[in-house]
């Protein structure tokens, strides 16, 4: 039973782990960002360890957050509210991790392409990505290929991720991974791509790795490639 229906306040700190954990799974689901902060901290200083407060409570919520967007029970209102409580919870868990260098699956760059400047889209990719324990750069809008190649350089991401909104705006994302061709960077970096106009057979035709079709297949996507690529390397 919810608290509108029992019609008591629930006081997170006289829950225990596994109800608080429940708890934040919901409140997670219902965008409640003072609430997801409230419950990092009380788990926290119960000696959890920051990695532990990621992959638990705020990683096992957005999977269900995930699914239920994959499966059209939620939609895009309600996930960026979700990603946005697990935001709140991100950024004090954020320190503590780099202090303790726990791992992350993998990292991303991600922006939306020359000329485009949609980026409701790209920003919940990003959001979700951080949601299954990634590690986001995200470049914003309107990046150009020396953008990307930069951030490239910088960053040493596993996965390029590009957006694009627009039809006219698609072909620059064959422009970024003809460059990264010539430059015999393209074996180095999984490169992903999506956006409405695109589908399955463009991002073929212009050599990415995958197109994903919304958040949730980006996250899959992102997890089975970089898992293929690991092994990959193992048996090599």
């Amino acid at each position: 039973m919810s608290e509108e229906e029992t019609g008591e306040e629930i006081i997170l700190s006289e829950l225990d782990d596994a109800e608080l954990v429940e708890q934040m799974f919901d409140d997670l689901y219902d965008g409640m960002r003072e609430e997801i902060e409230e419950g990092v901290r009380i788990l926290l200083d119960r000696g959890w360890a920051p990695y532990k407060v990621l992959t638990e409570a705020l990683v096992g919520g957005m999977k269900i957050v995930g699914e239920d967007f994959r499966d059209g029970i939620l939609f895009v209102p309600e996930v960026l509210l979700a990603a946005n409580a697990m935001k709140g919870g991100m950024a004090i868990l954020k320190p503590l991790l780099a202090e303790t260098g726990a791992p992350t699956i993998g990292k991303m760059v991600i922006g939306t392409v020359k000329g485009d400047i949609h980026d409701i889209g790209k920003n919940l990719v990003s959001m979700m990505m951080e949601g299954a324990g990634f590690e986001v750069v995200d470049l914003g809008i309107n990046n150009a290929v020396e953008a990307y190649l930069e951030a490239m350089e910088a960053e040493k991401p596993d996965i390029l991720g590009m957006s694009a909104l627009l039809t006219t705006t698609m072909p620059y994302m064959k422009v970024v991974i003809d460059t990264m061709v010539a430059q015999g960077l393209r074996d180095d970096y999984i490169v992903l791509v999506g956006g409405a106009p695109l589908n399955e057979e463009f991002g073929r035709a212009i050599g990415a790795d995958a197109y994903c079709r919304d958040a949730a297949v980006a996250v899959e996507t992102a997890k089975a490639l970089i898992a293929r690529r690991h092994n990959s390397a193992a048996a090599g």
